[in-house]
């Protein structure tokens, strides 16, 4: 309504009004106030109030400032300044210019600081205004401006480079132009020199140097592609200068404090006091501990009067069989009992808040507990009951089990143990296989440059990647033993002190196990297993989740290599054994509740997990992703070629190499390609029997596996060939006589795994 007023030229009492108003006060920009309104309704129209717009209020604050920055400029562009400054208000009057605000800020400005000063300040003013507005960071600027005096010093340079060659042609007799053409050979060791100069400084420029004016910009392009990635499998190694760890207050948000009112502590001290006493067991409350999502009350028993008239204490079993009838007291949604607290004089009942707060993986990235270990692999889990930060050393696990039912908070603690790995370590000493069968959870992380490969997805290949693991881990062992060292961090402290390069840490993280255990159990128990048990000296640690803690998936011998394990909220007091050989964990209350059983800790640990938000992890994996894009970029860079005769043609866009494919699910290792193609020899569920047949009978024919198996012929003779191929049978003699069979080699064509099925 506020457009259609001011652009209308016959208006009634209300939009004459509203017109005279916006064009008097604001002038020109009086059209922009009801434009961003009308977008703001369009917005909050579509999304509704569900996804209100979020901006920061620096943003916010440049938005303001530049709207204002734009009144001022308004004004002084339909102020004459013949008759000083009178002429200001007479066009805000006239709704010219920037109206009564700008009018207001010219007439200010240019009674304290003059004429020039007003600009010069509205022009400072704008152009801080419109940065904030853009969200360019300080970093941003600071590496722009260094570019462009970096950019000047380089210019400066070549020229005394110019001048420098110039002069000493004119003292040998020649001038400038024929020592550049006759001496172009004699000066190719000068000119790759001033050329790595330029290439180090500026990126445009080394791009505009290192193609003539009738090169195509896609062969340069496909050039350095090829340079960075010749492989589509693997990913770009590069310098170690290139990386630099992200800033933790950048990338992830404080946390929030909790505040329980000492009245509602008391409340719930009483209760608890009186519901025991009114059961047969008094106690008193001795200690409290609030963390965020729970409080536990230390109670300590008291004295009972027998039928004797002695005094004992009440049976800490007796309290712990209770939690029923507390529950029911507090009114409480569940409560856990620990009898006793490990190391404490006391029993543990754990109430859960009225109000939870969620715990910051940068409130526990920031805390002493967690800088005091000094572990490049230390993860943040969570705070405990008392409030107190919890962090741990993944190299001392060596191997991490999650376990929890849909919506417990599993899939969270995951991303926050991958984003607290990626907040501390570079791709050089730290690498990360992930296997994401459900494609929701993990697939977000493809192409950042700490991947092996791409996210694996497929359930086929995931046998596959466990075997690679496992080849990576004996050759490590290899490399290990030729330096005479026991372990990962003697190798790398000893490769360093020779001037060497280490072996980065591996981590492997699996998001569902079910999932694997059900396509092909023995391999991946066995893979695990043999992983779980060797690959801790070699730097290779595995983080795995199941959402289905049962027997089947979680095996007896998976978990007896699985010390530290965690366990959010589960459906029964029989998937809680299966994880932490004890019950508890159904009485969790789901939203990153959870216990924690370290391998030198006597009793699970119960704690409130980290939270990181979808905004976070985005952040990060921007932030990895803009890194690896940018270290393509500057090792990629092709040394400059310039033609030396004028037959020499730069090369064409046909010519370039093309494009590597971005990171998609595709082998993950080339070695992986042969075990794929041989697996699919063997995909015919009737070659091993057919292979024991012809073994048995000491010949083969097509027809013969026509009649034994009652196949059609296509299906015999495929079988036939595989056979020959491998060795088993001999060749066709050319009459109707059946095959000859080779015994010596029919041991060799039968693979590991589909001899045992």
């Amino acid at each position: 309504m506020l457009v259609l007023s001011l652009l209308s030229p016959n208006q009634g009492q209300l939009t004459s009004f509203l017109s005279q108003g916006m064009w008097h006060l604001f002038g020109w920009g009086g059209v922009i106030i009801p434009i961003a309104l009308g977008i703001g309704g369009f917005y909050l129209v579509l999304w509704g109030m569900e996804q209100p717009p979020t901006l920061p209020y620096l943003r916010l604050l440049g938005i303001l400032f530049l709207f204002l920055a734009f009144e001022a400029f308004a004004s002084l562009a339909v102020v004459t300044w013949n008759n000083g400054l009178t002429d200001v208000m007479a066009t805000a009057q006239e709704g010219q210019g920037g109206g009564y605000v700008g009018g207001l800020i010219v007439r200010s400005l240019t009674l304290v600081i003059g004429r020039l000063g007003a600009v010069f300040l509205l022009l400072v003013v704008g152009i801080v205004a419109a940065i904030l507005t853009s969200g360019v960071s300080r970093q941003d600027m600071g590496l722009f401006l260094g570019g462009l005096f970096k950019r000047k010093a380089e210019d400066d340079e070549e020229r005394d480079i110019l001048i420098n060659r110039g002069s000493s042609a004119m003292t040998t007799g020649q001038s400038p132009a024929f020592t550049g053409v006759e001496s172009g050979k004699n000066d190719e060791a000068s000119v790759p020199a001033t050329q790595e100069k330029t290439r180090a400084g500026s990126p445009s420029r080394r791009k505009r140097k290192a193609q003539p004016a009738q090169q195509p910009q896609p062969a340069a392009n496909g050039e350095q592609e090829q340079i960075v990635a010749p492989s589509p499998v693997f990913l770009n190694q590069v310098d170690s200068q290139i990386w630099t760890l992200p800033k933790l207050e950048e990338m992830l948000d404080p946390g929030s404090e909790q505040d329980i009112g000492d009245a509602y502590i008391r409340e719930q001290v009483e209760i608890i006091e009186h519901t025991l006493e009114s059961f047969g067991a008094p106690a008193t409350v001795v200690e409290i501990n609030q963390g965020p999502t729970i409080t536990q009350y230390g109670v300590e028993p008291n004295f009972i009067v027998m039928r004797n008239g002695k005094r004992t204490k009440v049976k800490v079993g007796k309290i712990a069989s209770l939690a029923d009838d507390l529950a029911l007291a507090l009114a409480a949604r569940s409560i856990r009992i620990q009898a006793p607290v490990p190391g404490k004089g006391y029993v543990g009942i754990e109430v859960p808040n009225s109000d939870s707060v969620l715990v910051s993986l940068r409130d526990v990235m920031e805390s002493a507990e967690f800088q005091h270990i000094g572990s490049p692999l230390r993860i943040g889990l969570g705070q405990n009951v008392a409030g107190q930060p919890i962090a741990t050393d993944l190299t001392q696990m060596p191997h991490l089990l999650i376990a929890g039912t849909t919506g417990s908070g599993k899939s969270v603690c995951v991303n926050s143990i991958v984003a607290c790995l990626l907040l501390q370590n570079t791709p050089e000493n730290m690498r990360l296989v992930m296997v994401d069968p459900k494609r929701v959870e993990l697939t977000g992380y493809n192409g950042i440059p700490h991947l092996v490969a791409p996210v694996v997805v497929d359930l086929e290949r995931v046998v596959g990647t466990l075997q690679w693991a496992m080849r990576e881990m004996d050759n490590r062992y290899k490399r290990l033993a030729d330096l005479g060292v026991r372990n990962i961090g003697e190798f790398n402290k000893k490769v360093a002190e020779n001037g060497g390069e280490g072996m980065p840490y591996i981590v492997i993280v699996i998001d569902e196990l079910a999932d694997l255990m059900m396509l092909s159990p023995e391999e991946t128990e066995r893979g695990i297993t043999r992983l779980a048990q060797m690959a801790r000296a070699t730097g290779i640690h595995m983080v795995i989740a199941t959402q289905r803690p049962s027997v089947d998936v979680v095996t007896g011998l998976i978990k007896a290599n699985f010390p530290a394990r965690i366990a959010f909220a589960v459906a029964s007091s029989t998937d809680s054994r299966v994880i932490l050989d004890t019950t508890g964990a159904e009485r969790l209350l789901g939203q990153g509740d959870m216990l924690f059983q370290s391998p030198d800790a006597a009793a699970p640990l119960r704690m409130q997990g980290c939270f990181v938000s979808e905004k976070e992890l985005g952040t990060i994996i921007d932030y990895w992703q803009g890194a690896r894009r940018s270290a393509r970029t500057t090792i990629a860079e092709p040394a400059p070629q310039l033609p030396t005769t004028e037959e020499e043609e730069p090369p064409s866009a046909a010519a370039a190499p093309p494009q590597p494919p971005e990171p998609a699910q595709q082998p993950l290792w080339e070695d992986m390609r042969e075990e794929e193609e041989k697996a699919a020899k063997y995909s015919d569920e009737l070659l091993p029997e057919a292979i024991d047949m012809v073994r048995q009978l000491g010949k083969a024919s097509t027809s013969l596996l026509q009649r034994r198996f009652r196949i059609g012929y296509t299906r015999a003779a495929r079988m036939m060939d595989v056979m020959e191929e491998d060795g088993i049978i001999g060749p066709p003699t050319g009459t109707s006589k059946a095959r000859e069979v080779l015994p010596w080699k029919a041991e060799e064509a039968i693979p590991e795994n589909q001899e045992k099925s």
